[in-house]
């Protein structure tokens, strides 16, 4: 799957897309075009010229360098249509051969920077000094095409009575004439540039696929360093120390309000996540989700430290989405998510992330969905993690807990706005085979009506 699929499926993916800050529109379809990786080996290639990449562009000495690339792929053009029209043997017009030869040297320049860089192993450009030639044949060196008088051997004389002609108001139809033949000149020698150069469509297809990666990599690299992302490993599981979110930790920066990373760690089967409400286990799925695409699309990771592991996809069932579209209820097009998880698993190795299933419907089904879920997901060898409300579940996968409200912040009030104060968002392993019992707590903190929460501890105490 490619990246531009991916972000739509994926709100955290995408809000790091729309933070690389590229160069120029063949880079953003080079990184568009990008796909989710596979492959053990294709993964720590990608990632191994991202650390050439952060190691270059770190370096102070080379700044001149990563300068002058930067500003060669501010001016590179996707010239896909063009290459196509030269590959077909289409004679191609001035403004096409500009295009042309703009990227000829704009190539020969951006070798020179790479060099500079010590990324010509990771970016290797293609000489394109026959096409150079071709375009500028008095070696002027400006990027801007022009049908020189080298050309044609009629061209320089036609043009000089033409000019003539034109300033003392000659015979019109002698300078009507002069254009025609100067067209079909033009017209010539644009027809034996098209077929000369025919024969560098590889390499001039080469160029722009190169510059373009180089306008991915060098954005990738720059997102290192401004978010601070860690380069990954691979391994046999998954493991985490201080992952967040991109998206709600910049959110929290941005309004003053405290954000907790968490230390994880995931292995072949099932981790049962439970916790309070607004204990962050929505958060952490998705945390883990993001993490898991920016390393097999090459990234580099935001956590501390991270290890993880090689899967065929990425598949979620998160959030209370209504399927309108399709007439669904939120119940109906979550199980759908949540069945076509569960067939994958048997023949995909997936990273399963499923949110609090079957919480919409009645809580006697809604265990044994769970229950089952489990159980099914268990067997396969697929690494899942499932949130649920749900206690007493008799599964014997390994759980985890968020620990939720702490007590220790006394003199400071409580408040729906820092409510996020009094939560620690760690895990710790928890074999206890319930769930947390916060639900009236945390509605009294948000300012629920006095007389509905007395009632419903009646309600609970009558039960027990």
């Amino acid at each position: 799957m490619k990246i531009k699929d991916l972000i739509k499926q994926d709100v955290g993916f995408q809000y790091v897309i729309d933070n690389m800050e590229l160069m120029s529109s063949a880079g953003r379809q080079a990184m568009l075009e990008s796909t989710f990786l596979t492959d053990h080996d294709a993964i720590e290639a990608a990632w191994r010229n991202l650390d050439e990449a952060v190691r270059a562009t770190n370096d102070t000495e080379n700044r001149r360098s990563y300068t002058d690339l930067r500003h060669c792929l501010m001016q590179l053009h996707d010239l896909r249509g063009t290459l196509a029209s030269l590959a077909s043997h289409t004679p191609l017009n001035e403004v096409e051969l500009f295009e042309i030869k703009n990227l000829a040297m704009l190539c020969a320049k951006a070798s020179v920077a790479i060099q500079g860089l010590g990324l010509a192993a990771t970016l290797p450009l293609p000489s394109l000094e026959a096409v150079v030639a071709l375009l500028d044949p008095d070696h002027t060196g400006i990027a801007n095409f022009y049908i020189y008088d080298t050309y044609h051997p009629r061209l320089g004389p036609l043009r000089r009575e033409l000019k003539a002609l034109q300033e003392h108001e000659g015979d019109p139809q002698r300078i009507a004439a002069l254009m025609a033949e100067q067209n079909d000149i033009q017209a010539e020698v644009c027809l034996r540039l098209s077929d000369s150069l025919a024969t560098y469509c590889t390499p001039l297809a080469e160029a722009m696929r190169q510059m373009a990666y180089a306008d991915y990599l060098l954005a990738q690299a720059e997102l290192c360093e401004r978010w601070h992302l860690s380069r990954p490993h691979l391994g046999s599981d998954i493991r985490y120390v201080g992952l967040w979110n991109p998206r709600l930790r910049h959110r929290n920066e941005e309004l003053g309000l405290r954000y907790q990373p968490v230390d994880l760690s995931l292995e072949q089967g099932v981790t049962l996540i439970t916790g309070a409400n607004m204990a962050g286990k929505t958060v952490l799925l998705k945390s883990v989700g993001t993490a898991q695409l920016m390393a097999q699309c090459g990234f580099y990771v935001p956590a501390d430290q991270a290890v993880t592991t090689v899967f065929d996809a990425v598949a979620t069932s998160i959030g209370d989405e209504q399927d309108e579209m399709n007439g669904l209820s939120s119940y109906a097009s979550e199980i759908t998510k949540i069945s076509d998880i569960v067939r994958r698993t048997r023949t995909e190795r997936l990273l399963a992330l499923i949110d609090e299933p079957a919480r919409t419907t009645n809580p006697v089904e809604g265990k044994a969905l769970v229950q089952s879920i489990i159980t099914l997901l268990e067997q396969c060898p697929s690494v899942s993690m499932v949130t649920t409300h749900y206690g007493q579940l008799g599964t014997n996968c390994r759980r985890l807990r968020v620990r939720g409200f702490v007590e220790d912040m006394a003199n400071v009030p409580l408040t729906p706005r820092n409510i996020g104060l009094f939560i620690d968002y760690s895990l710790t392993d928890d074999q206890s085979d319930d769930v947390p019992h916060e639900a009236l707590r945390i509605a009294a903190i948000l300012g629920c009506d006095a007389e509905l929460l007395h009632l419903a501890e009646q309600n609970i105490n009558q039960k027990q």
